[in-house]
C-alpha cells in the first residue's frame, strides 16, 4: 500500500510475514531527477513484491533511485542490494555500514555468541544466525555513501539533515528537515511498541545510555511530525519520548528487584523481567526472542553497572551481576 503523507512524500507498507513488528514503514522521496528510498524490508519475497508494486505504482524508474538505511537491521537494510541499480547512491553511517559487512562473516557471529554464552544464554540455543542471515539481507558487497551527524540531503523541495542517534544501533541514522520540521525517526521513535536496546558484541558498552541521550538530543528539537520505521505516525515527539524514558525507568527498576534475593546472569535476569508477549512461562518463547529478551537485558544491566548501582563479576566464566553492597 502506497500513501502519500507530506507533498511528494511516499509511505510504503512493506509486510514482515512471520514477523511480530508486522510490517515495516518504507519512505520513498520524490526529486526532480533522483529520487529517495528510505529503508527496504528484508530480504523476502514479500517484501520485495511490495517495493516492487509501489515503485511501478508511482510510475519511477529505479534507475533513478537513491537509498538510505537508517540502521543495520535487516528489515530496514536487507532489501538495498537486491534493488540498488549500479548508479544507485546508498546512505549510511559507516558505523552500521561495516557492522551490516560483517555479520555476513563467522567471525562476527562467535564474537557475539560469545558475549551471550558468558550471559548465560544455553548454548544449545544459540543458533547458527552467521547462516541464516542471508534469508534476511541479500548481499554483502556495496560501495556505501557514508554520512555523519549534520550532512544534508537535497531531495525535490526538501533538505534533509542527518541526525546521529546511537542507542537501537551503533550508527543509527535519522532524517530531519528543518523547514518543514518533520523527522524520519527509523526505529529510533515508534509509537506503540519500544526500540530494542541491545549489546553488540562490546560487553560493558552502555548502549541504553546512548539511547537514552539520543533521545533527550531529539527531544530539543523543533518536530511537527514523526514519521517511523514501524507502526503510526507519531504527532507530539515530547509525549513518546517520556513514555519511552519511564518505560526504561521501569526496567531498570525491576532489574534491580530481581536481584535483590542475590547474583545472577543476564540470561536469568531476563527470564525474571515482564515482557509484553502471549506466553505462560519463559520456557515456551521461541529462541529468538529469549535472544532479544537477554540482549536487553544486558544493555540494562550495562547502564546500571556504568552508574555503580550494581556490579559485575566473573565466575566460572560467565558475567554475574548483583547489587552493590
Amino acid at each position: 500500500m502506497v500513501k502519500e503523507i507530506l507533498p511528494g512524500i511516499f509511505q510504503i507498507e512493506v509486510p514482515l510475514p512471520r514477523n511480530p513488528l508486522r510490517s515495516l514503514n518504507s519512505y520513498l522521496i520524490r526529486g526532480k531527477d533522483r529520487h529517495l528510498l528510505v529503508d527496504t524490508g528484508f530480504n523476502w519475497v514479500e517484501c520485495k513484491a511490495a517495493q516492487l508494486e509501489a515503485i511501478a505504482e508511482l510510475e519511477l524508474d529505479w534507475a533513478e533511485i537513491d537509498f538510505f538505511v537508517t540502521h543495520v537491521h535487516g528489515d530496514h537494510s536487507g532489501l538495498v542490494y537486491a534493488l540498488a541499480c549500479p548508479n544507485s547512491r546508498v546512505y549510511c553511517s559507516q558505523i552500521d555500514a561495516d557492522i551490516l559487512h560483517a555479520s555476513m562473516t563467522p567471525e562476527y557471529w562467535l564474537q557475539i555468541n560469545s558475549i551471550y554464552l558468558k550471559n548465560g544464554f544455553p548454548a544449545d540455543l544459540i543458533g547458527q544466525q552467521g547462516e541464516t542471515i542471508r534469508n534476511f539481507i541479500s548481499g554483502d558487497e556495496l560501495n556505501f555513501s557514508f554520512v555523519q551527524d549534520g550532512d544534508q540531503l537535497e531531495i525535490g523541495p526538501y533538505r534533509l539533515v542527518c541526525i546521529s542517534t546511537p542507542g537501537h544501533s551503533p550508527g543509527h541514522m535519522c532524517l530531519y528537515e528543518p523547514v518543514h520540521k518533520f523527522l524520519l525517526s527509523g526505529d529510533h521513535l515508534l509509537a506503540g511498541i519500544t526500540s530494542n536496546i541491545t549489546t553488540w558484541g562490546d560487553s560493558g558498552h552502555d548502549y541504553l545510555g546512548d539511547y537514552l541521550a539520543s533521545l533527550d538530543k531529539v527531544d530539543a528539537m523543533d518536530i511537527v511530525l514523526v514519521l517511523p520505521g514501524h507502526r503510526q505516525l507519531i504527532h507530539d515527539h515530547h509525549v513518546r519520548i517520556g513514555q519511552l524514558k519511564q518505560h526504561h525507568e521501569r526496567r531498570l527498576a525491576e532489574i534491580l528487584v530481581i536481584l535483590g534475593p542475590g547474583p545472577l546472569n543476564a540470561y536469568q535476569v531476563a527470564s525474571k523481567m515482564h515482557w509484553d508477549l502471549i506466553y505462560d512461562s519463559w520456557e515456551e518463547l521461541p529462541r529468538f526472542q529469549r535472544w532479544f529478551a537477554t540482549g536487553e537485558a544486558i544493555a540494562h544491566l550495562d547502564y546500571l553497572v556504568q552508574r555503580r548501582k550494581i556490579v559485575m563479576t566473573e565466575a566460572e566464566g560467565r558475567h554475574i551481576y548483583q547489587l552493590c553492597p
